[in-house]
């Protein structure tokens, strides 16, 4: 459960990735090297990746810093979901089993509904290409993180 923690708790270092991924040996890293890599710190990673002018800098961080705190709350509620699941085990009843997913799916809908708010703003602060190139990234990292998680995660019996 720990293991599945730290690589959840990882998950938000990820967003920057995939903007590595530009040379040869950056696309052949594997997800858990990925979230090895992005864990030491994702908001330079995000910064090299992004190559945005000072004047895009001033905007888009004070909008970064803001969406990864309101990403966290239906990441979190994704997390505790999870660790019900973990927790319950064998025991889980499809009662349990339903409430479960229902969360899941519920936080995943706010997610996404953060993630198009979030694009908004970004394309009033920069260029489209610019806007789209960091949901890319964030996209992908999480397409990373969901894997290490699923992964993770033992299916249910």
């Amino acid at each position: 459960m720990s293991a599945f923690l730290g690589r959840l708790g990882f998950a938000l270092a990820l967003i920057a990735a995939t903007a590595l991924a530009q040379d040869k040996a950056a696309t052949e890293r594997t997800s858990a090297e990925w979230l090895a890599l992005i864990q030491a710190d994702k908001k330079a990673i995000v910064a090299r990746s992004m190559d945005l002018t000072p004047e895009e800098s001033a905007k888009f961080w004070p909008l970064y810093e803001t969406f990864q705190r309101e990403l966290a709350v239906p990441q979190n509620t994704i997390t505790r979901a999870l660790l019900d699941y973990i927790a319950a085990g064998d025991t889980l009843t499809d009662a349990n089993a339903r409430r479960i997913v229902e969360q899941m799916l519920a936080a995943q809908k706010d997610e996404a509904r953060l993630r198009d708010r979030h694009f908004r703003q970004l394309l009033k602060v920069l260029p489209a290409r610019k806007a789209a190139r960091y949901m890319q990234i964030e996209n992908k990292i999480q397409a990373v993180v969901r894997y290490e998680g699923a992964r993770s995660v033992p299916l249910v019996r």
